[in-house]
C-alpha cells in the first residue's frame, strides 16, 4: 500500500513543476504556424499587449498558491493533524499507529492532503494554460487566421470584430504593410477605452496608418453591404449573448446573428475567418444554410482550457447558392 505522504509529496512536486514550465504542457496542442519573421517570444507580444481578463489569471494563480500552501502545511503538520483527527474517529475501533493517529485518521489526514495538493496541480495547470492562451497562443492563432487569405495585396477593406487589444487586427495590418497594399483594416469592439487602447498598439507595432478603430455593436454592424473584403474575429463571438447563458436558446440566437452580419457586410468572393470557442458546429451549421463555400474547420486546439477551432468560408458570388460543404483541412 502506498503511504500516503509519499503520494502527496509525489503530487506536491508536480504542481511545482507545472507553476515553473506550465508552457511545456501545451505543445501537443501547438499548431504549424506559418513559416515567417513574425515568430515572437511572449514576452514581446506581452509588453506590447498586455493581457485582457488579468483578474481571471490572477484569481486562479491565487488559489493555486493557497492550496500549495495547505499541501505544505499537511506535510509538515501531518502527525499532529493526524492525532486530532483521530479523536474525530473516537468511536471507530482501530489500532493506534506509533507514530501517532489510527488508520482511519491518517487515511483521512492522507487523502485530503493529496486532494489539496491535486486541487494546487489543477489550478496551476489551468492559470499557465489562461496565460498562454491570452498571450503566445493567441498570437499564434492570429498568424494562422492571416495565413487563410491566399492573396492580401487585393485587400481594400478588411474588419476585425471583438478586435479587443489588437493582436489579430495588428496581424492583419501587417500583412496589408507587408504586400504593399493600400487597403485598410476596421477593428470594432463595444468598449470605446478598448478601441483607444488597440490604436496605441498598432502605432507601436509600426502599422497605425492601416488601422481604424470603432465601438458598435456587432449584432448589428455598422456597415452597409457587401463592403469588406476580408472579415475575421478571433475568441469573440462566443461571448455575445453571455448574459442569457452560453447554452440557452437566446444565447445561440445572438451569436448567429453576428455570424449573418459578417456574412452580410462580406462582398461576394469576399473571405471570413474566425477563431472561436465550444460553439463551432453552430456556426457550421449556420454558414451552411447561409449557402457559404469553402467552408474549412481546423483541427482541435484547446484554449481557456476548452477545445477551439479555426473557421474559415468563402462568399459566393450573386449568382451561386448552391449547397455548402465542410471540409477538415489540417494544413491551416
Amino acid at each position: 500500500m502506498i503511504n500516503p505522504l509519499v503520494s502527496q509529496c509525489r503530487i506536491l512536486n508536480l504542481a511545482m513543476s507545472l507553476a515553473i514550465k506550465p508552457h511545456l504542457h501545451h505543445h501537443n496542442h501547438r499548431l504549424h504556424k506559418p513559416t515567417s519573421t513574425n515568430s515572437r517570444d511572449w514576452t514581446q507580444i506581452y509588453k506590447i499587449y498586455g493581457m485582457e481578463q488579468w483578474q481571471t489569471l490572477l484569481f486562479l494563480t491565487f488559489q493555486a498558491i493557497l492550496f500549495s500552501i495547505f499541501s505544505i502545511l499537511f506535510l509538515l503538520y501531518f502527525q499532529p493533524i493526524c492525532q486530532f483527527l483521530d479523536t474525530l474517529f473516537i468511536f471507530t475501533p482501530t489500532p493506534t499507529s506509533s507514530t501517532g493517529g489510527g488508520s482511519a485518521a491518517r487515511f483521512a489526514a492522507g487523502f485530503t492532503g493529496c486532494v489539496t495538493a491535486l486541487s494546487a496541480v489543477c489550478l496551476f495547470f489551468a492559470a499557465g494554460n489562461f496565460f498562454y492562451s491570452a498571450v503566445g497562443l493567441h498570437y499564434e492563432m492570429a498568424q494562422r487566421i492571416v495565413s487563410c487569405v491566399n492573396d492580401w495585396s487585393t485587400v481594400k477593406v478588411a474588419l476585425d470584430i471583438g478586435c479587443g487589444r489588437g493582436i489579430l487586427l495588428n496581424a492583419v495590418a501587417t500583412q496589408l504593410k507587408k504586400t504593399g497594399s493600400s487597403g485598410r483594416v476596421v477593428g470594432l469592439d463595444r468598449s470605446k477605452r478598448t478601441t483607444l487602447s488597440t490604436l496605441r498598439t498598432a502605432n507601436m507595432e509600426g502599422v497605425g496608418e492601416y488601422v481604424t478603430c470603432r465601438e458598435g455593436d456587432v449584432r448589428s454592424l455598422p456597415f452597409g453591404d457587401n463592403y469588406f473584403d476580408v472579415v475575421v474575429s478571433a475568441t469573440f463571438v462566443h461571448t455575445v449573448g453571455k448574459e442569457y447563458g452560453h447554452r440557452t436558446v437566446e444565447a445561440a440566437a445572438e451569436r448567429m446573428r453576428v455570424l449573418g452580419e459578417m456574412v452580410r457586410v462580406l462582398k461576394p468572393c469576399g473571405v471570413g475567418v474566425l477563431w472561436d470557442l465550444l460553439h463551432v458546429p453552430e456556426y457550421v451549421r449556420r454558414l451552411q444554410e447561409l449557402k457559404m463555400e469553402d467552408i474549412r474547420v481546423s483541427e482541435r486546439v484547446t484554449a481557456f482550457m476548452v477545445s477551439s477551432h479555426i473557421v474559415s468560408f468563402r462568399k459566393p458570388s450573386q449568382h451561386m447558392l448552391g449547397p455548402g460543404e465542410v471540409r477538415l483541412d489540417w494544413r491551416f
